[in-house]
């Protein structure tokens, strides 16, 4: 059985983690009200998708 012959020090073990990051989230704007909304995803703001409205936001003001 393969056993490390000394400790991985914290720098060395964080330089390995350097990629592990996660990136930035994509945003479009919509069609409908140009507000920015997450790419394939129904828009928050105004409930559109894909040029017709399948969820009713109603303002709750």
């Amino acid at each position: 059985m393969a056993v490390p012959k000394r400790k991985i020090s914290k720098s060395r073990r964080n330089m390995r983690r350097a990629h592990d990051a996660l990136g930035t989230s994509a945003h479009a704007e919509c069609a409908n009200c140009g507000e920015l909304k997450r790419p394939h995803h129904v828009c928050p703001s105004c409930g559109h998708y894909d040029g017709r409205e399948v969820m009713n936001t109603e303002d709750a003001a």
